[in-house]
């Protein structure tokens, strides 16, 4: 990878991240610098740092002492290229097959990329295995990848003649005090801001391309419709076919799906964005509502209720009108020409109920909870199933409380919440620090002194936490709680949020120990967040085989014969005596269907009873997915499945 060296020029000293320093007598890229110190590095190699900034092709030359960070593919920085690189080989297979395509914009995604094409006929399925079986071909081919910088005007000719207007245009919208860069690969040319790969070699092969759909010229629906192919590309074979697995497994788990195979809910157009809960999955919602309202009992917190329309003053005085307007849903009272809102969260209403009183600091910490029912005007387009949707209710506490407490409570918090994870089946939990996001309520002092206190908390809980920089609440910074799931994937649910300021807009008080008014500090914290989305997790982290205790249905008494239908009948009532919830199967089918029909339904037990049985008081109990039965005593069978269907840490979670 050559440079070019002008003579007389000064010496470079590249300080490496180990602190070790190599000496240049002028200029050097940064494929030269990785060549310099060893084979394996310059094969490795897909971009620089320098000085910490934004990655660099490995041919930018550098000219002065610099700090450098040489990038391979393993690198967490690496994998956008990675991706970037995918879409241009693409864009280039495409021109190759389909010449008369024009070439949009082709970003990197979070798992891939894409890019958007001007093409009259439409692209398909099989069209998509000659793209990517070229994209390989183009891989092999080893192709350099340079970059050119040209004059703005010259660009825009320059692909005006090849007939590119889409990328012409786009030139026109680039700031003036910006390069034009181009880049070129083979006989494919793209614009682009970089960095690349130094070849199309570098790129490798674990990448696939996964679908079309439509999109729009500039993501307008009055611009023309273009076609966009999406693909997914990783650092290596063994990443492409862990996320080509996660993907069927995704398939295969969808809460959607199960939604509806199990009887659980549906959706449908007469209620955008809202769940009708059938029994099964009413059964499973009081379950999980009963079990954390039992946790937070024993915690301490009292439950409370609020309404559900409230005047806009009050989201006014709070902050939340200004910056969530767009997301409530309102209504005008003609009768007293007032503007009522249908809230979106809970806070400022437990404020109105800390404010009915002036509390002593012996009250204090006051923990208020509510299973509060909440909507908001989410976008059409960005709702999914029960994950994401307008109608929600939320396991949602404020904590009262002296900022002395602030360490102790949030301590307390964090316990109850990583005992709940495991109840639930999740064991690997992480923590995201939100801090103070651009647009924010309250002074730099205040949010220092947030952010301090909620630091100093998260470290006394002894939990690692990572940066999310400026995405905290606008009256606080927040601990987010990401759990991941049996399938590798990641759900943030639980939230943690320190606020010194609603408490002073809202004008909340308490008596201190030395007689005056003293602002509380509030505390907002979730531990499922929305109870819709934590169900649909958890429908996807068992795939809808729930263990006993969660199971909206425990236990199946299956009948082989109508002898023994009497039988069935006690045994159904004496396992529902024992608290336990079953159900019972007296058709005229055959066992083997019924069996089946159950399992598909995913009962965990079926108990299967027959003339025998019914003369020895037994049963029959097989296990969802085990061929085999055990024969058991009626009350032991009863005493071994109430005692599995325990809640994991013993809390009572009865409906």
């Amino acid at each position: 990878m050559p440079s070019d060296h002008p003579s007389g020029s000064s010496p470079v000293a590249i300080t490496l991240p180990d602190g070790s320093v190599r000496q240049f007598p002028g200029p050097v890229t940064g494929g030269e610098l990785a060549a310099s110190i060893g084979p394996g590095l310059a094969k490795a190699a897909v971009a620089i740092k320098i000085d910490g900034g934004e990655p660099k092709d490995l041919s930018v030359s550098i000219t002065r002492d610099s700090k450098i960070a040489i990038l391979t593919r393993d690198a967490p920085e690496a994998i956008e290229i990675i991706r970037h690189d995918a879409a241009h080989v693409m864009a280039e297979a495409v021109k190759e097959l389909y010449p008369e395509t024009q070439v949009t914009f082709g970003p990197s995604t979070d798992t891939g990329f894409y890019y958007d094409f001007a093409r009259p006929t439409p692209f398909t399925p099989d069209d998509l295995v000659l793209i990517e079986k070229r994209m390989h071909e183009i891989v092999d081919r080893d192709e350099t990848i340079t970059r050119e910088e040209m004059d703005r005007d010259r660009a825009v000719q320059f692909f005006a003649d090849k007939g590119e207007k889409y990328k012409a245009e786009w030139i026109h919208d680039i700031p003036r005090d910006e390069a034009i860069s181009l880049y070129h690969q083979g006989k494919f040319t793209d614009l682009c801001a970089g960095p690349h790969l130094p070849s199309t070699g570098k790129l490798g092969h674990a990448f696939k391309l996964m679908k079309v759909a439509g999109a729009y010229w500039r993501g307008d629906a009055k611009n023309a419709q273009l076609q966009r192919v999406y693909g997914t590309a990783w650092a290596n074979e063994k990443e492409l076919k862990q996320h080509l697995f996660q993907l069927e497994e995704a398939e295969k788990r969808d809460h959607r799906r199960l939604g509806k195979e199990l009887d659980l809910f549906h959706q449908q157009e007469e209620a955008v964005g809202a769940v009708f809960w059938h029994p099964k999955g009413w059964t499973l919602y009081r379950i999980i509502e009963n079990y954390v309202r039992d946790r937070i009992e024993k915690a301490g917190y009292v439950e409370v209720r609020t309404p559900q329309l409230v005047d806009r003053s009050l989201w006014e005085a709070s902050g939340h009108w200004e910056k969530f307007r767009d997301a409530m849903f309102t209504i005008e009272d003609k009768d007293s020409d007032r503007v009522l809102a249908v809230k979106p969260m809970n806070c400022p209403c437990h404020v109105q109920i800390f404010r009915q009183h002036l509390h002593s600091y012996r009250e204090l910490p006051l923990r208020m909870a509510e299973f509060g029912s909440c909507h908001r005007n989410e976008p059409s387009g960005a709702l999914h199933g029960i994950m994401r949707v307008r109608a929600f209710t939320q396991d949602d506490a404020h904590i009262f409380c002296t900022e002395d407490q602030i360490t102790a409570e949030s301590i307390a918090f964090c316990e109850l919440l990583q005992s709940v994870y495991r109840d639930f089946g999740f064991q690997e939990v992480s923590v995201k620090f939100s801090d103070r996001p651009p647009t924010r309520a309250g002074s730099d002092a205040v949010w220092d002194k947030a952010e301090a206190s909620l630091k100093h908390a998260v470290e006394a809980a002894g939990l690692p936490y990572t940066m999310n920089p400026g995405e905290g609440a606008f009256y606080g910074p927040k601990l987010e709680f990401v759990l991941r799931d049996a399938i590798g994937r990641d759900w943030q649910c639980g939230t943690l949020q320190v606020d010194f300021v609603m408490p002073e807009r809202l004008d909340a008080n308490y008596i201190g120990e030395d007689g005056q008014r003293h602002r509380p500090v509030m505390l907002h914290r979730a531990i499922l967040g929305s109870l819709e989305r934590f169900i649909a997790i958890l429908i996807e982290e068992y795939a809808g085989r729930f263990p006993l205790w969660l199971a909206p249905v425990q236990a199946m008494v299956l009948t082989i014969t109508e002898d023994a239908d009497g039988y069935a009948e006690e045994v159904r009532a004496a396992f529902a005596a024992a608290g336990l919830r079953v159900g019972i199967d007296l058709t005229n089918e055959k066992i083997n269907y019924k069996v089946r029909e159950h399992s598909l339904a995913k009962v965990p037990a079926l108990l299967v009873v027959g003339k025998r049985e019914a003369q020895e008081r037994t049963v029959a109990l097989r296990r969802l997915g085990g061929k085999d039965q055990e024969f058991l005593a009626l009350d032991e069978a009863i005493a071994r499945l109430k005692q599995e269907a325990a809640v994991p840490s013993s809390a009572v979670a009865t409906i």
